[in-house]
Formats: structure tokens, sequence, C-alpha cells
């Protein structure tokens, strides 16, 4: 091939040109199959300036606060009698930010259509829903200026793990205080406040993909057996500090507050949560267990933006076990504890964890100090404690004497034990067709006690292998085992998480 003249390239490049103006001319000039209206006209009619040329201001929406923006646009919307929503079509719709379907101009692949909308839980209840734009503009205006705030839900399927509001203004200025007012209506409105959430893993990674609502428990202080003074002394620092918070900001007092309740499994931790839940209503609660925990940031601006607010962490010492290449305490931990420190000291926030091996969890807490500043034990219950249970769980099914019978020969057991040795009792009334008596509490005893049921002990918090040696007591019943070390007797009803779904 022989090389081209400067003419000849000159011709070509003209030719390209003209070519190209004679392709988008003929796209033009096609008739509009698309089934809808362009977008781009219909928003410069709307703002009264060319909408191609206005720059854009986004604001992420985290897929928990989605009913929260939804409820703040329609605030906003309320003062503008003229207000409305159109719908976009195409599936571009789902990759595409507005300046990105802006500048295609007329002919782009995003049109206007249909509004999407998602129903997303507004509560606990059943009935407590909402019907949530998850893709739409609104077209309204917000301080006598025309606006367009686009809606865009998150949608992992799509790799959007957050949603966004985009809003449109005639000039800047009036689409940051847009923007700005939005989030405040959002923190004004939530439907966070209050409430009592967990925090939910994204299904096919280690994001955090929402939260679920939780009935708040009710749980009176007459059913959580502790010895005198203690559960004073938490609801105070919990509870009290809360209710006293003017007193203590005017003293130049901080608010925030980290309580640690330590001790065997089964004996009674999360009831005492559960009780300072239901002392707390109004209050909003996120609570945590265990790998979860590694959303404590999420559960800390949840906090910060909902006050009053209690953050539960339950079971730290599994992320205790989680060692980075085999070193030192766990990363996770670590930034678990610089979270405790990271709010404002005027925060209204106590921090509740909880814990079966406070060992695990004591050097990490000395290295970060004054992020716990109450930590209270609760080991396995006295005797006084197991018969109080046994009066709590059945008093009005079995004679005192039977009760105290079983009281001296459940040494070592837990709160979660005594629990279950009542349910057992009364099945065993039901299987005989009979009206529960001491028999079945003896029967029970016997069946939970013996050599078939070590690993039933154990995961009630029993040591199974405990109390072999044990001198028998006065019923015919064995021991179950001499008490596991710990100082302070605090002993509550209940042992397991009844609100981890």
């Amino acid at each position: 091939m022989t090389e081209q003249s400067g003419g000849e390239v000159e011709q070509t490049r003209e030719f390209t040109v003209q070519f190209q103006r004679l392709i988008r001319r003929m796209l033009e000039d096609l008739p509009d199959d698309s089934g809808g209206d362009a977008l781009e006209p219909v928003l410069t009619e709307h703002l009264g300036v060319p909408s191609a040329g206005l720059p854009v201001v986004s604001e992420p929406v985290p897929h928990h606060r989605a009913v929260d923006a939804d409820l703040a646009l329609e605030a906003v919307a309320g003062d503008d009698a003229h207000a409305r929503v159109i719908g976009l079509s195409g599936d571009m719709r789902h990759h595409l930010t507005l300046g990105d379907i802006l500048q295609h101009g007329p002919r782009g692949p995003v049109r206007v259509g249909q509004v999407d909308y998602d129903r997303l839980d507004t509560g606990p209840a059943a009935d407590q829903v909402r019907q949530v734009i998850t893709s739409g503009i609104w077209l309204l205006r917000f301080e006598g200026r025309p606006a367009a705030v686009r809606v865009q839900g998150s949608a992992p399927q799509y790799g959007r793990q957050e949603g966004r509001l985009e809003v449109l203004a005639p000039d800047r200025d009036a689409a940051d205080a847009l923007v700005t007012r939005l989030r405040e209506l959002m923190d004004e409105l939530s439907v966070l406040r209050g409430k009592v959430v967990t925090l939910v893993d994204e299904p096919f990674g280690h994001g955090f993909a929402g939260i679920t609502f939780v009935p708040r428990p009710d749980v009176d202080a007459s059913a959580v057996v502790l010895p005198d003074g203690l559960l004073d002394r938490v609801v105070h620092h919990v509870v009290g500090m809360g209710e006293h918070r003017s007193r203590l900001r005017d003293a130049g007092q901080h608010l925030k507050r980290g309580v640690l309740l330590y001790g065997p499994p089964g004996t009674g931790k999360t009831h005492t949560i559960r009780h300072l839940l239901a002392r707390t209503p109004g209050t909003t609660a996120v609570l945590l267990a265990g790998g979860s925990l590694r959303h404590i940031h999420a559960a800390a601006s949840i906090a910060r933006a909902h006050q009053p607010a209690i953050v539960v962490l339950e079971d730290c010492d599994l992320v205790a076990e989680d060692r980075s290449f085999g070193m030192g305490p766990s990363p996770l931990l670590f930034e678990v504890l610089d979270t405790l420190d990271g709010l404002d000291a005027d925060a209204d926030v106590a921090f509740l964890l909880t814990t079966n091996r406070v060992e695990d969890l004591e050097v990490a807490l000395a290295q970060r100090p004054g992020r716990v500043d109450l930590a209270a034990e609760i080991p396995l219950p006295d005797a006084e404690g197991r018969l109080a249970l046994l009066r709590l769980y059945g008093g009005h099914l079995f004679s005192a004497e039977a009760m105290s019978t079983a009281t001296a020969r459940t040494e070592g057991t837990t709160a979660s034990f005594t629990k279950e040795l009542v349910r057992r009792a009364v099945l065993a009334a039901a299987i005989a067709d009979e009206p529960p008596a001491d028999d079945h509490l003896g029967i029970a005893l016997d069946e939970l006690l013996s050599d078939g049921e070590r690993l039933t002990r154990s995961l009630l918090g029993v040591d199974p292998g405990a109390g072999d040696d044990a001198e028998p007591g006065p019923a015919p019943f064995p021991p179950a085992g001499r008490p596991r070390r710990g100082g302070f007797h605090a002993y509550a009803p209940g042992g397991g998480a009844a609100y981890r779904g």
C-alpha cells in the first residue's frame, strides 16, 4: 500500500465527519418507539433551565435508612401542592447516575416510565410496613425554587450496596440546601428512633445489608433474681445516667458509658440486658452478637443519630479468638473498643458488653482504659439463688420441701438449668396425664443429672463432669457438681438470647 498524501488524509477525515453527522441525523429522525417520553425535556421544563448542564449533588442512603429518606422526601413534597413523582424505564436505570442519563440527551437509554416501589419494615409488627420508592424522580419545589430528586435504592444484584439521592436544582446552593434539609428530616422522622433492631449480614459477603426490627422485651424486675443491690447498681449506671442527663451535662460530666456483664454461660447476663431494654422505652437499641460485631461502626452511627441509645455487644469473647497471623489480640476486638471511645463524651449512648470468658478480654480492656466503667460479675447462683429461681419458675407447682430438696442437689447449676428442670417436670406430668407435683420434679431432676444427660448439662452451662465425688445430699438425686470459680454471687433467670431471630 502507498502512503496517503496530505490531501487524501484531509478528504478521508472530512468524509468521516460528514458520515457521522448523517448517521446522527438519521437516528434523530427515526420514530420514537421506546414507549416513554424523553427524560431531559421533562426535567428542563420543571427546572426552567437546561437540565443537562446542571451539577448533581449526590447523597448516599444506606439500605436501613431507605424508609427515613422516603419519609423526608414526602415531608418536603408536602409543602408543594403540585409535587409529583415520575418513574424511569430501561435496564440502564439500574446502572447510570442522573448525570450520566442527562449526558445521553433526548435519545438516551433511560426514559420516563414506571415508578418502582419496595415494601420495607418500619417496626416489628407484621403490619408495620411502608411502600418506599426505590426508583423514581420527585419533581417539587423547595423554599420556592424548583428541584428534582432522583431516588435510587440499594441493589446488591447490580453491585450497589447502598442507595442514593441525586438532587438537581437551578444552582448548586439550592441543591446543597435541599440535601441538608433532607438529612435533618431523615433523623427527625427516622423509623429507627426508639426501636430495638439487629443488624443483618449481606448474604453473599461480609457487608452490612440492613436491619431487622425486634419487639422490645418485657422483663419486669421481679423476674430478675439478683443479690441485693446488684440490679440497682447496673440500672443506675445504664438507665439513671440517661434520666439525669441534663444535670450531668450541666456539671460537665460525660454521658457515654460502658458496662461489662461477665460470668459463665447460662447465668442470666442476657436476661439482665432484656430487663434493661424493658426499662428504657423510647430508647433506640442496636443488638450485635459474635461475628456481627464487625458492624460496630454502623451500630455506633445509628446510636449517635438516634440518641438516647443502647448498643448491646454480646459474646465479645468470640471476637477475641479471631487472631491476626496468630499474633496478639484480635484487631476486630480493638476496633470494637476503639469505637466505644469514638463517640462524643456527651453522647447519651450506653454500650452493654457480655462475655463468658472475661480473661480473654482483660488484656484488651486494660490496653484500652476508660471504655468500660462498670464491670459486674454474674457467676453461678448459690443455694439461695437456686431456690429463688425454683420459686420463680415453679413456685406455684411444687411444695417448699421439694424445692428445698432440689436446691440441695443442684449445686453448681445455672439459671438455664433450673428453667429447663421445671419445664421437664411439667412435661413428665403431662405425659402421665397428671397435674405437676413433687414426684415429677424428682423424675425430671433424676433425668437431667443422669450420665446420659452430660452433654445437655454442658449446653445449659453446667460442667457435665463436675461433682462426681460430691457428698450426697438429703435427697435421692445425684449432685450436679460444685460451683465454678467466681467471687461475686449474682444470678438471673434465663440465659439464652431470646431476641436473636
